[in-house]
């Protein structure tokens, strides 16, 4: 519509809609006040059978490409995105696994202690945020809501099995410490190793390289002419005569 004084029929009604980014805490259910401990904690339920208990916030507002599925759409598109939310992050609680990049290069008990999806999802809380604002990138398009964000920044484990968690977790870390230790020894050896070849290989070059020299120059020598190299060992030999303290000559046979 341009610009200027524009008036409703009465069959028509305005609707005014706040598109200003709002944030609501995850746990909260706007239909069920008391629900979820009185909006403070959402429950689900792990891969390996544990119920757990999430803190987090979602931010989200109202799209402005596509008002008409957020009026009319569904009732109350709100409570129906937080509904699909909830679906949606039970649905991968219930599915997590830790990374395998994340416990590759350990030994198989290692593995299985940290593959454990209450104890992975306490250590990987930002890949499950990631993985929850792609799966509700969907939510503009059906509810005409956007997701800007979801923030999970708690997971608490039952108290029954919270002291094994931290058990698991001292093992796995002090594990994990020597296995570090052991490749920074093994490095450190390799290098030594690689230093004491180099040393050695110079100490052999400069040895050679002498002989090297020499035999250029009795090359050269024996180039000069036919009476140069006797006389170069003549001289050679005078010359360790002059430094020796005792000379053994063999006796010539008649």
């Amino acid at each position: 519509m341009g610009p200027g004084f524009h008036f409703k029929w009465p069959w028509e009604r305005v609707y005014k809609v706040s598109i200003a980014t709002a944030t609501i805490n995850m746990a909260q259910d706007l239909e069920e006040p008391t629900a979820n401990q009185n909006g403070t904690i959402l429950e689900a339920v792990t891969k390996d059978q544990l119920n757990t208990g999430m803190e987090g916030q979602i931010r989200y507002r109202v799209s402005e490409r596509n008002l008409y599925a957020y009026l009319f759409g569904v009732k109350k598109p709100v409570v129906h995105v937080m509904g699909y939310f909830v679906s949606v992050l039970r649905e991968h609680i219930a599915a997590f696994e830790a990374p395998r990049s994340a416990i590759a290069g350990n030994s198989d008990d290692v593995a299985v202690m940290a593959g454990i999806s209450i104890n992975g999802i306490c250590k990987n809380l930002s890949l499950l945020n990631d993985q929850m604002e792609q799966e509700c990138r969907s939510s503009e398009a059906r509810y005409g809501i956007v997701l800007d964000a979801s923030l999970i920044t708690a997971i608490d484990p039952p108290s029954d099995v919270e002291s094994a968690l931290a058990a698991i977790n001292t093992a796995h870390n002090q594990v994990s410490s020597d296995i570090s230790l052991a490749h920074a020894t093994a490095d450190q050896k390799i290098v030594q190793s690689r230093r004491a070849v180099e040393i050695e290989t110079l100490k052999v070059q400069a040895e050679v390289e002498p002989l090297n020299v020499l035999a250029a120059q009795l090359r050269d020598l024996k180039a000069s002419g036919s009476d140069v190299l006797p006389a170069y060992l003549r001289n050679v030999r005078l010359q360790l005569y002059t430094q020796a303290q005792q000379v053994i000559v063999e006796e010539k046979q008649a």
